[in-house]
This record gives structure tokens, C-alpha cells and sequence, in this order.
């Protein structure tokens, strides 16, 4: 890769925010001293935004759910996050809920991050996510699931956008009974309910 070429492949992406091994896959480059030694003259120069450690973006202005979904990989969006999304809960929060391998709380430039630790086996099956682009999202009835599976007894305003027949198709993958209960007790509650 020439000399200019290295930021402009930056650039041209798609992506809002580079690791340091993402950006070693850009420019087909094995050494990563190298790599962090141009990404932080890029950043002190202002041609990137420096994030964090290993972590830089085109600008101030990247996506906030891309970098959520990166920091810890896997993970993907869930929770309060995406229940308002869909209308499921009305409280709003400004923190970004994450289902992940670990639990952790991070706040970046003024934003909070909330990663809760989920089974392996919930993690990693890809039923009920909305893969995207950019970041991963779950879909109504997967964060429905993830939020019962972390928080039982856990409130939602209106369940009347869920697809019954696929929180039944993803249940298995918490192998958990005791959500497998409380979604029957709110599947019947629900049926009753708009019935």
C-alpha cells in the first residue's frame, strides 16, 4: 500500500469504527506496532478520532450501537435498549444494553455501555438477531427472552407485538425451566388479556 493510501482505505469504508486488527485486515499489514504507531499519528493530526485504546473512528460523529457491539465481541444490542426500540417498554434510557460472554459497565465520551453476561448457548445462536452491517440487533421476541432470562419477574408495557410461535422457537436455546414457566405464565396472561 503506498504512503496515502492508508488513511484513504480507512476512509472509503463502510464501517464507523476500526480496531487495530480490523485496520491490520484493511490494509493487509502483519504488524500491528505499525499499525497503532500511523493510527495514533492519524489521530494527534485530527484525520481519526482516537476512541480508546484500539479503538478509533472517522469522526466524533460514529455510530454509538457499532462501537457498543465492538467493544465486546460477540454481543449484540438486547435488553432495555432494544425492548424501547420496539415499543415494548415506554421508560427511556440513554444506556446501551448489551447481551454478552461477560457483564461489565462502560461509559465512552459521556455514553454508557451495560454488558450482562448470558449462557454460551444463548450467546452465540443466531435465531431472533437482526444482523446488520454495522452492529447486531435482537429482535422483539429474542429481546423479550434475554431480558426474562436476566431479569425474572421484569415488567413490559405491551406485549401485543410478539410473535408467540417465535419466542416458542427460540426458548430452547436458554435451556432454562424456569423462564420457560414464566413465558407460559405471560403467553397466557397475554392471551387472556386480548382475547
Amino acid at each position: 500500500m503506498e504512503k496515502g493510501d492508508y488513511l484513504t482505505a480507512i476512509i472509503r469504508s463502510n464501517k464507523t469504527i476500526f480496531s487495530v486488527s480490523d485496520v491490520a485486515l484493511l490494509w493487509q499489514e502483519s504488524n500491528l506496532n505499525a499499525i497503532r504507531v500511523r493510527l495514533n499519528y492519524y489521530a494527534r493530526n485530527g484525520d481519526l478520532h482516537r476512541i480508546r485504546k484500539n479503538f478509533y473512528a472517522k469522526d466524533t460523529k460514529y455510530d454509538r450501537l457499532e462501537l457498543a457491539n465492538r467493544l465486546f465481541s460477540p454481543s449484540f444490542i438486547s435488553f432495555e435498549t432494544a425492548l424501547a426500540r420496539y415499543g415494548m417498554i415506554f421508560q427511556y434510557s440513554t444506556v446501551i444494553s448489551m447481551a454478552a460472554y461477560l457483564t461489565r459497565q462502560v461509559t465512552i465520551e459521556g455514553q454508557d455501555y451495560s454488558y450482562r453476561r448470558i449462557k454460551e448457548s444463548a450467546l452465540l445462536a443466531p435465531i431472533g438477531l437482526d444482523i446488520r452491517e454495522s452492529y447486531t440487533l435482537a429482535g422483539k421476541e429474542r429481546a423479550f427472552l434475554d431480558t426474562l432470562y436476566i431479569s425474572p419477574g421484569f415488567h413490559f408495557d405491551n406485549l401485543r407485538e410478539l410473535d408467540w410461535d417465535m419466542v416458542l422457537e427460540i426458548l430452547p436455546i436458554y435451556q432454562n425451566k424456569r423462564l420457560e414457566k414464566e413465558v407460559g405464565n405471560l403467553r397466557l396472561l397475554d392471551q387472556l388479556e386480548y382475547a
